[in-house]
C-alpha cells in the first residue's frame, strides 16, 4: 500500500478565496517595500565592508565586558553577538565580532587584529580567534552590484524559456511568482533585521529555482488540459491542473521541508541563516505556483488549442491518404 498525502481526485476550488490570498500578496509585497526603504537591509560584512571575528573560550561570553574592552581602540561601529548553537558543549562559548572598514584600509592590519585579540584577552585570558574574515569597501561595493545583477538574470534567463515553452502570459506568470517570493523575503530580513550577506543571495537564486520548478509542472499540466478541453472555462482548467499536480506539489515541498528543519536545528549556525532563507523559500514559492502565477494567467487569459492545424490543400490527390 502507498501512502497518500493527498487524495486523488481532489477538487479544492483554488481560486474561490483569491481576493484574499492574491490581494492579500498584493498588500504584503507592499508592505515589504515600505520597509526595504524605511529599515534597510541589515547588510553583513560582504556587502558593508569590514572584518568578522569568531572567538571562542571555555567562559561565558560577556558582552558588555567585551564591548568596554574594545571601546579605546576606537574602531568605529563594533557589533557583538553571543553565538549559540544546540551541538555546543558547556565550555564551547562563541562569540561573533563585526567591525566597520577602518578608513583607507581595505582590511583590517594585523596590527589592528593583534590589538582586539590583546584587548579582549584583558576581560577574558582563554579567548581564541578561530576565524577572521575582512571584506573592502570597494570589494563590498562591487558584490552588492554583482549580486543583484545575479537574481535580475536568473529571473530573465528563466522568463526568457517559459515564453519559449509555453505563451507570453506563462511567462508573465511566471516572473510575477518570482518577484512575490524574492521581494517577500527581502520584506522579511528587512524586518526581522536578518543579517543579509553571500549566503542569502545564494539561498534567494535557490528560491528562484525551487519555485519556477514548481510553477512549470502546474504550467505544464494547464497547457496539455487546455488542448483536452477546449470548452471547459479557463479557470476551470487551471483549477483541475493545479488539482492534478497537488500530490506532487505537497510530497515535493513537504520532503523537502523535512531535511531542511533537520538542517536548520542541527546544521548549527554556520549554515542556519542560509537553511532558514531557503525553507521560506520553499513556502512562499509553493504558495506562488497555486495561488499567483495561476492568478496572473487567468486575467490575461490564454489561447486555448496548442494543436497543429492542417493546411488546406487542393490538386488532384489532395483527398487520397498517403
Amino acid at each position: 500500500m502507498r501512502m497518500r498525502l493527498v487524495p486523488d481526485n481532489t477538487n479544492f476550488n483554488f481560486f474561490n478565496y483569491a481576493r484574499i490570498t492574491f490581494g492579500g500578496s498584493v498588500v504584503l509585497l507592499v508592505a515589504s517595500a515600505i520597509l526595504f526603504f524605511a529599515m534597510g537591509l541589515n547588510f553583513g560584512i560582504d556587502f558593508r565592508g569590514g572584518t568578522t571575528i569568531r572567538t571562542q573560550s571555555p567562559h561565558v561570553i560577556d558582552v558588555a565586558a567585551y564591548r568596554a574592552a574594545l571601546a579605546p581602540l576606537n574602531l568605529g561601529d563594533v557589533a557583538i553577538t553571543e553565538v549559540f548553537d544546540p551541538t555546543f558543549g558547556p565550555d564551547h562559548n562563541v562569540a561573533s565580532i563585526r567591525i566597520q572598514a577602518q578608513s583607507g584600509d581595505e582590511a583590517i592590519t594585523a596590527e589592528g587584529i593583534a590589538a582586539v585579540e590583546a584587548a579582549l584577552q584583558t576581560t577574558d585570558a582563554d579567548v581564541k580567534f578561530t576565524s577572521v574574515e575582512s571584506v573592502g569597501p570597494k570589494v563590498s561595493s562591487e558584490l552588492i552590484l554583482t549580486a543583484v545583477l545575479a537574481v535580475a538574470g536568473a529571473i530573465v534567463v528563466i522568463v526568457a524559456y517559459i515564453w519559449l515553452r509555453f505563451e507570453w502570459q506563462f511567462a508573465l506568470g511566471g516572473v510575477v511568482a518570482l518577484v512575490h517570493d524574492v521581494g517577500l523575503t527581502i520584506g522579511l530580513w528587512a524586518l526581522f533585521q536578518i543579517k543579509f550577506d553571500l549566503t542569502t543571495i545564494a539561498a534567494l537564486l535557490t528560491i528562484v529555482g525551487y519555485s519556477i520548478n514548481d510553477t512549470v509542472v502546474v504550467f505544464d499540466r494547464a497547457r496539455e488540459n487546455l488542448i483536452k478541453y477546449k470548452t471547459m472555462p479557463l479557470v476551470d482548467v487551471l483549477n483541475l491542473s493545479a488539482n492534478e499536480t497537488l500530490s506532487r506539489t505537497v510530497m515535493t515541498s513537504g520532503t523537502t521541508l523535512i531535511a531542511l528543519l533537520a538542517l536548520l536545528v542541527l546544521g548549527g549556525d554556520v549554515i542556519r541563516g542560509f537553511v532558514f532563507a531557503i525553507t521560506w523559500g520553499i513556502i512562499v514559492g509553493t504558495y506562488s505556483s497555486i495561488y499567483i502565477a495561476k492568478n496572473i494567467v487567468l486575467m490575461l487569459g490564454v489561447k486555448r488549442d496548442w494543436s497543429k492545424t492542417k493546411k488546406p490543400t487542393s490538386g488532384k490527390f489532395a483527398d487520397i491518404d498517403a
